[in-house]
């Protein structure tokens, strides 16, 4: 029995000490918050500012709903543990940040806590938001504070157990999270850092073109190496491989106006990026856009999935017939006979490198679902690919898509069923 109760009372000593060390692991990097708020002093310019840089992040990509007051929340955001519904952010104070000071706010950026301390999930990306300066958090509260205020309120969240827990999240941050700052390179020009701290933080592009593991968490070590997006199934390819969506051989031009039209000669953009082209990086200023250039082109390139000195892949010619097939029916009249496109209108599927990647996840939803460029400024009325899910069945197009990427000297593996129900 004193042995029993000697194992009891250590297990329950290595109890108390994990939380406690769970508990620090949470509050490393956290300043408490002072006592009394301090006076909030705000301009216009500061909420100019603050309007520029809630743009810069996309803000009102999650926290606006179709057809809601804006920054109001109430959009479910998709995860493989449940949907978080964005939190209104309107000056509204019951059910929105109207009681907030801009320490709080900060602390939500920096830290991931809400103002009465719950834990924030990741799905708002604090992240790489922790890596906004304290300058740029007080502009962007400024400017939230002059929206009008909403009374929509807060929806909860729908996240199965054990991840509705706070005990599960602080696991979690324990893990992956430690706050940040961004430190400038002093090795590196004034724009490349501009434009680092514009995709790694406030951008927060390791959001999608990062590759996650099992329990959600951006493998930082991988940088933006490209990932498939949960729940959403489109992959958003990696920015360090020329053989994806790197932009290290592209004139600096082309990569401006990719982000702010939606298009380039070298590119463009379909599903959830022509949605941040929409709402974000088109009303980013030339400047901001050359210095996310910059820095897009200098990231380490990264060695291709697939050896392209490898002898050419085998294929079925039953099924490549049958692709031609349906190509010459449903494609050929916009891409051409030989997938040579249409200069201006319709891209080129010959040597296309979004034809060409290893996933062909991209490739299952722009021709199940369509593809839309964003109407910009700069491209106010784009082309556009109708959706062929309601003509062809997985079979087709797993087909069409196979034939597609072994035409006209393409070499990219062949696109099974499986691959259609489960994009990978």
């Amino acid at each position: 029995m004193r042995r029993l109760l000697y194992t009891l009372i250590a297990l329950a000593a290595l109890l108390v000490l994990a939380a406690l060390g769970l508990v620090a692991l949470n509050l490393r990097g956290e300043d408490p918050l002072p006592e009394t708020p301090a006076a909030f002093t705000s301009t216009p310019a500061l909420v100019e500012r603050g309007r520029y840089l809630a743009l810069a992040g996309n803000c009102a990509g999650c926290h606006t709903a179709r057809g809601g007051a804006p920054y109001a929340g109430g959009i479910g955001i998709a995860t493989p543990f449940g949907t978080v519904f964005a939190s209104n952010l309107t000056p509204h104070e019951e059910a929105g940040i109207g009681r907030w000071s801009p320490a709080h706010f900060w602390r939500a950026l920096h830290n991931g806590r809400s103002k009465d301390g719950r834990l924030l999930y990741p799905a708002f990306p604090y992240p790489s938001f922790t890596h906004i300066t304290r300058e740029d958090s007080d502009a962007i509260y400024a400017y939230l504070r002059t929206v009008p205020a909403a009374a929509t309120p807060n929806a909860p969240h729908r996240l199965r157990f054990p991840y509705d827990t706070q005990a599960a999240l602080a696991v979690w941050r324990a893990l992956f999270f430690t706050p940040g700052t961004f430190t400038p390179d002093a090795s590196k020009t004034a724009e490349w850092n501009r434009g680092a701290y514009l995709v790694e933080g406030l951008g927060h592009c390791i959001a999608c073109h990062g590759t996650r593991n099992v329990l959600g968490a951006t493998e930082e070590k991988l940088g933006l190496g490209g990932g498939l997006i949960p729940v959403e199934n489109w992959y958003a390819p990696s920015l360090s491989s020329k053989h994806e969506a790197g932009v290290s051989d592209w004139d600096t031009q082309h990569v401006v106006a990719l982000l702010k039209t939606g298009t380039s000669p070298r590119g463009s953009v379909m599903g959830p990026m022509a949605d941040v082209v929409y709402g974000s990086t088109q009303h980013l200023s030339d400047a901001d856009l050359q210095a996310m250039a910059v820095f897009l082109k200098q990231l380490p390139e990264s060695s291709p999935k697939r050896d392209a000195s490898a002898s050419p892949a085998r294929r079925d010619a039953g099924v490549m017939a049958r692709g031609a097939k349906i190509y010459d029916q449903q494609c050929a009249y916009c891409h051409g006979d030989a997938g040579q496109g249409a200069q201006g209108a319709y891209p080129p599927l010959a040597g296309n490198r979004a034809v060409l990647m290893d996933s062909p996840a991209n490739l299952v939803q722009v021709l199940r679902h369509g593809g839309f460029l964003p109407a910009t400024a700069g491209n106010p009325r784009p082309y556009g690919m109708p959706p062929f899910g309601h003509v062809l069945d997985d079979d087709g197009i797993a087909t069409v898509l196979t034939y597609i990427r072994g035409a006209w000297g393409n070499d990219a593996p062949a696109v099974s069923r499986a691959q259609i129900l489960r994009p990978s």
